[in-house]
């Protein structure tokens, strides 16, 4: 099933919901959202099956990753606490029937921003939490080290997903001819890949780090090409036609990036609001917030919930985590990366 047929599939789920009259969350006024969060005193957080980093649960069964701190963070400025989380883990093919059916009140689950996604679902993105890349990853001792010598290769890949799209086009474009092995599931992918039954396996970068980390052998015993084939935004979405729940989502995010630009952590929040010009820059006027529909505060709160940006990638895929990844794109604009907030005011 390619990604288009996916979300044929979606558009008339929702379509036959609503004519139905079983699908009165997919079509939310201005602010019902936070409305029905705020009566329900839940936030209900599309997360993934588990991708270390990301969404995924620890030895003692707690969500952590990057995805998660941030559905928490947004917990914390929506109801004032940040362990007012319930994390819905949602297969591939379930996150967007979940979200535009309002099953789930914010989709946190390593998605890519698309057109396609926004217009044929009427969903919205908020933002970019993640610019990631799809690669290949091959064994260590395969010998293979570029992409191009994949040529006549089979390679393992998710059905659901634009990674499926990209790898056809990249293939085609350079005359490969790659053979796709179509897995129901991430774990399917990677359980065919690390039986033997692929030459190589795509998939997001950050997705190959991490499986990489527990497969047979540990990092050392696989190798990811150089090759990045596609641009991969990934960030929170939102049903559409509620832009109050978007603008809420989207500057919780931008806040904790702009709290890195600011060099305001977690632990020198309270400090540095003394200085008037960074109570203005992280503080939005009280218009705004009674606009959104918001408790007072809700920015800061974010912030003591997750610290800045760069605290929010360091504990989970960053210098602090077993993945240690780079900043890379990922990095502020002022030192050589994409992220960049507009100013509150």
């Amino acid at each position: 099933m390619t990604e288009k047929t996916e979300l044929l599939g979606v558009v008339l789920l929702v379509a036959l919901l609503t004519l139905t009259g079983l699908a009165p969350a997919a079509q939310p006024t201005d602010g019902k959202t936070l409305i029905s969060v705020r009566a329900r005193g839940v936030l209900r957080c599309g997360v993934s099956e588990g991708i270390e980093g990301f969404s995924s649960r620890n030895a003692a069964g707690q969500w952590t990753g990057i995805d998660v701190d941030f559905c928490r963070a947004l917990a914390a400025a929506a109801l004032g606490d940040a362990r007012k989380v319930e994390f819905v883990s949602l297969r591939t093919s379930a996150r967007f029937p979940t979200l535009v059916t309002g099953e789930i009140d914010v989709l946190s689950r390593n998605t890519s921003w698309t057109l396609l996604r926004e217009a044929a679902l009427e969903v919205q993105f908020a933002g970019v939490i993640f610019y990631d890349s799809q690669a290949f990853m091959v064994p260590a001792n395969s010998g293979l080290r570029s992409a191009t010598s994949l040529k006549g290769a089979t390679v393992c890949v998710q059905k659901d997903t634009s990674t499926m799209n990209h790898l056809i086009v990249y293939s085609t474009a350079l005359d490969l001819r790659m053979t796709p092995l179509v897995m129901e599931s991430a774990d399917d992918a990677s359980d065919a890949f690390l039986s033997g039954r692929c030459t190589a396996y795509t998939a997001d970068a950050s997705y190959l780090h991490a499986l990489r980390l527990h497969a047979p052998g540990g990092a050392a015993a696989f190798t990811i090409l150089p090759e990045r084939i596609s641009k991969e935004p990934l960030g929170p979405a939102v049903r559409g036609n509620d832009d109050a729940w978007l603008t809420l989502v989207r500057w919780v995010l931008l806040t904790l990036i702009a709290a890195e630009e600011l060099d305001v952590t977690r632990e020198n929040l309270q400090t540095r609001l003394r200085d008037p010009t960074i109570e203005q820059a992280l503080v939005p006027d009280d218009t705004v917030t009674r606009a959104i529909g918001v408790e007072p505060g809700w920015t800061l709160r974010a912030l003591q919930s997750a610290g800045n940006y760069g605290e929010l990638f360091d504990r989970n895929v960053g210098a602090n985590s077993p993945l240690g990844l780079e900043r890379g794109m990922n990095g502020l604009w002022t030192r050589g990366g994409l992220m960049y907030a507009p100013p509150l005011r």
